[in-house]
């Protein structure tokens, strides 16, 4: 499936007009000013994805602009600075208010339908659990309750969650591990 940028216009450097060209074999947006030279290359937008452990149970979130019964995880953009494991503890402190200490990295997975690469974490998080205007419901589930859960159309989340209750053992999943440290590159 290609999916293409259909809100980029005009060329954000100096505002001419964009149009397809083919650039690599592949159809990109392309300013028209013979002197600009940018070209749009819709990359995929890095967002990290938290699956939260909290008193034992995990946490799935309804967005208020999803329907009654639909639960993912938590979810953010990764911001300019800023490390996957930063951006996950940033996101469910803003999202739930909650602490968190991220304790294994679960994987890297495509989005193609909204061209996003999704970093998925599990993290342990402590605290009060509110919610504000993005997220309206929360449910906790334990271990057993999530292999059961049904994510409907959301098959991404479903693969995230199976791949890690397939990673981690009850007892591991319980004890939270030392968290991961980012080395200096």
């Amino acid at each position: 499936m290609v999916v293409k940028s259909k809100r980029m216009k005009y060329c954000p450097e100096c505002t001419s007009a964009l149009e397809l060209r083919r650039i690599d074999g592949v159809e990109r947006k392309v300013c028209v000013s013979p002197g600009c030279g940018f070209v749009h290359w819709d990359n995929p937008v890095p967002v990290v994805a938290a699956l939260i452990e909290y008193k034992g149970k995990i946490v799935l979130a309804r967005n208020a602009q999803w329907p009654d019964g639909m639960f993912s995880l938590v979810t953010g953009y990764l911001e300019r600075n800023e490390s996957p494991e930063d951006a996950v503890v940033r996101e469910v402190k803003e999202e739930l208010g909650l602490d968190g200490t991220v304790q294994e990295f679960i994987g890297c997975y495509s989005f193609i339908e909204k061209n996003q690469i999704i970093l998925a974490h599990w993290l342990v998080a402590t605290g009060e659990l509110t919610t504000g205007n993005e997220i309206t419901e929360v449910k906790l589930l334990s271990r057993e309750e999530l292999k059961l859960w049904q994510f409907g159309r959301l098959s991404l989340t479903s693969t995230i969650v199976k791949q890690w209750l397939e990673k981690t053992t009850p007892i591991k999943a319980l004890q939270p591990t030392s968290p991961l440290t980012r080395r200096g590159v």
